[in-house]
């Protein structure tokens, strides 16, 4: 097979989380165990940094690697989902995983693993860790897909947990209450093996506490000795005056990025306890250039100045709530905000925290979650959210575009596949 139909094949035989949501999704490590043992256990080839959490997970992920990276190490970099294309899930020192490779592994390993019936991010996930290992990679940055607990990358043994933060998401797989959901993402917690937790509520924070004390593993609170100092914006990004590494600019744009980096300096300082050659210049080009280092996409990223335009792949309670915060500082004449989401998100709570002084375009991202553009638009009328529906987000960008005069912000964002949308359609125009 093409590289192009091995990926068809895989979204069509174990279709993923972001393509049909609840049905994708498998309890359990059984098939995971399965598959690892065939593969010949090729995560245990490679020290791993294991990284949970509501929101956060994606920049924690991707600036470790970018520190890592620049200190010198060989770093494979497994996360979801991709925006793109497929092999942004799995790349070694920011390259994408080789086309060869997927379809090679598809072809030789479909005979094993067909009669298993794996989730899409089961086997994806096998794929990661076959690759780290044909690579040699010297550590992993993993990326939980959901919760923790049952996640199929809580196989690994790694060097070091870290779990950013909770917020009510995946209600219906991980629990209703914040302790519930804190308790499946402390289940990446192992014996021994410390734990940097960047955010902690009274609640939370028993239930981290209690899982590290019955595993021995030493538990940070990243918040109880900040790192970060002082933050201020520029036109570089974030520059942060830090506790113990000087001062550092963070390519990474909008304000929960703060919260993000005091987490990251922490698992920093863990790593150094444990012996790992990082040094402030390390940390310094990590933070300032983790986009070009790893690949890193959709994190208030601006992608026009006339107008300026800026997307977000924030896409629950949690998430939006730092979008709108962040909104509420910017400067313009008039907010327009291109919007969508899944239908399995808290649709009600997320709108009733969007701002209503913008001029809305509804859109739908094209995926089988994505909620229907007029479904969303009526429930939007409900908060007093006012606009128009537009087929895509391709169309509605382009209205919201049409519309604007100087000093005007365009917004796009409420899913990441509202995100993925809008980037693949700018790489589309550039391809020609």
């Amino acid at each position: 097979m093409t590289y192009d139909k091995t990926v068809d094949y895989l979204f069509n035989c174990a279709p993923p989380f972001q393509q049909v949501g609840g049905a994708a999704y498998k309890e359990g490590l059984a098939n995971s165990i399965a598959l690892d043992n065939h593969l010949g256990n090729p995560h245990s080839r490679y020290r791993t940094i294991h990284v949970a959490g509501t929101n956060g997970k994606g920049s924690t992920s991707h600036t470790l690697a970018a520190i890592l990276q620049a200190a010198g190490y060989k770093v494979g970099l497994y996360t979801s989902p991709h925006l793109i294309d497929f092999r942004e899930r799995i790349r070694v020192n920011g390259k994408p995983v080789d086309k060869q490779f997927v379809v090679d592994f598809v072809e030789h390993e479909r005979d094993f693993f067909e009669p298993l019936e794996p989730s899409f991010f089961e086997l994806t996930t096998a794929m990661a860790f076959s690759y780290f290992a044909q690579e040699e990679v010297d550590i992993a940055v993993i990326e939980v897909g959901l919760g923790g607990r049952l996640d199929c990358t809580n196989i690994i043994t790694p060097e070091l947990c870290i779990i950013t933060n909770i917020s009510p998401d995946h209600t219906q797989f991980l629990g209703n209450t914040i302790g519930e959901i804190a308790a499946e993402k402390a289940g990446i917690i192992k014996k021994d093996i410390p734990v940097i937790i960047g955010e902690a509520t009274e609640e939370t924070r028993k239930v981290f506490t209690q899982k590290a004390q019955q595993e021995g593993a030493p538990i940070t609170f990243a918040e109880e000795n900040s790192h970060i100092l002082q933050a201020t914006h520029s036109s570089r990004g974030i520059e942060y005056t830090t506790r113990y590494h000087e001062r550092i600019t963070g390519e990474l744009r909008g304000d929960y990025q703060v919260k993000n980096a005091n987490t990251i300096l922490a698992a920093v300082h863990a790593l150094l306890k444990k012996d790992y050659k990082i040094t402030v210049d390390n940390i310094r080009t990590g933070f300032a250039n983790v986009c070009s280092l790893t690949g890193f996409m959709g994190r208030w990223q601006t992608i026009s100045n006339a107008p300026r335009t800026i997307c977000d792949a924030g896409h629950n309670v949690g998430g939006i709530k730092h979008v709108t915060g962040q909104l509420a500082h910017e400067q313009y004449t008039t907010l327009r905000i291109v919007f969508g989401m899944v239908g399995d998100k808290d649709i009600n709570s997320v709108l009733a925290m969007m701002p209503r002084n913008a001029i809305y375009y509804f859109t739908q991202a094209s995926i089988k979650r994505a909620l229907p553009a007029d479904k969303l638009r009526e429930m939007a009328k409900e908060h007093g959210l006012l606009g128009s529906i537009h087929p895509d987000v391709a169309s509605a960008l382009a209205a919201a575009t049409n519309d604007s005069a100087a000093g005007d912000l365009i917004f796009v964002g409420g899913s990441c596949f509202v995100v993925a949308d809008l980037l693949a359609s700018i790489n589309r125009q550039s391809d020609l």
